[in-house]
């Protein structure tokens, strides 16, 4: 895990490769088929050392659709099963923190039906009030929630259903898992995101949104997906300049980095094990401390 153009990919893949694995993908738009630069896939970089790494949860939706963590959860286990079944070493790669957390912590989530007579009812209330019901009763696991009303409602909609049923278990396993977070400081972050973001404009990151909305996928979608779909679909709408989109989109990107750090200490906070490595050392030192790491708590 780690923030956003922190290297991740390169070091699953590389992990991969020395444990005989395969990756599970652990972010929240590269499910998508066709948003592939705005989203970071980086699909050839899991070809290493002329083999193939085969990687499982990316591409598996098509744009337009809003996937979940419900179904996160219930196609991680899929995949997870199915590598385990073949012998193989699942190595989980990615920066989404609820997905990872749904996973490490197991969230006992179902597929809540929509109640349309609750959601006219709930619509009359105002948001402080849905969000002092949401605080009262759960635990937030998406403080997402918070920030836009139709997620707030779906919100308030699941905790009621929890409420009214009480008996309705799910079931997820414990993931015995080793976790690795990838470092850098504040500036090396920013530096980071601001040379990957001019570098996938040049490569066609414009050109892929505008295909999107070409293939029928509707601007409120593409707004919803946030960071590069929302500020280049307003660009292309001509609602910003070319360096109005660029500044805004730089600024909602080094602020994504920033909640995604929350989030991972804040797992640490609930006792979730996390080991650091420098992101500024070279991968086959990466690769060196991670087995040294794993040595050391395997004797444990």
């Amino acid at each position: 895990m780690g923030a956003t153009a922190g290297g991740k990919t390169s070091l699953a893949v590389n992990l991969a490769f020395e444990l005989n694995g395969e990756i599970i993908s652990a972010d929240s738009r590269q499910v998508y088929k066709g948003m592939d630069l705005g989203t970071g896939k980086d699909i050839n970089e899991y070809r290493f050392k002329n083999v193939d790494i085969p990687y499982h949860l990316i591409d598996i939706v098509e744009a337009g659709y809003k996937y979940n963590v419900f179904e996160y959860q219930k196609d991680f286990l899929k995949a997870y099963n199915d590598i385990l079944g073949r012998k193989k070493f699942p190595v989980m790669c990615g920066g989404t923190g609820i997905y990872i957390d749904a996973v490490l912590k197991a969230y006992k989530l179902i597929n809540v039906p929509v109640n349309n007579e609750l959601r006219n009812e709930l619509n009359s209330k105002s948001n402080e009030d849905l969000i002092k019901y949401l605080i009262s009763n759960r635990e937030l696991h998406n403080s997402t929630d918070t920030k836009n009303r139709k997620r707030l409602i779906r919100a308030v909609e699941i905790a009621l259903f929890y409420e009214q049923n009480p008996d309705f278990e799910t079931y997820f396993p414990k993931i015995n898992s080793f976790n690795i977070q990838i470092i850098f400081n504040r500036d090396q972050r920013r530096k980071r995101i601001t040379e990957r973001l001019k570098e996938r404009l040049n490569n066609g990151m414009i050109e892929e949104v505008k295909e999107l909305i070409d293939n029928g996928v509707s601007i409120e979608t593409l707004k919803y997906y946030g960071l590069e779909y929302k500020f280049i679909t307003e660009y292309l709408l001509k609602e910003l300049t070319y360096k109005e989109m660029f500044d805004k989109l730089e600024i909602a990107i080094h602020q994504f980095s920033k909640r995604q750090m929350t989030w991972f200490r804040k797992m640490e906070k609930d006792g979730v094990k996390i080991h650091k490595i420098d992101g500024n050392l070279p991968l086959e030192r990466k690769i060196n401390n991670i087995f040294e790491l794993l040595n050391k708590n395997t004797h444990k």
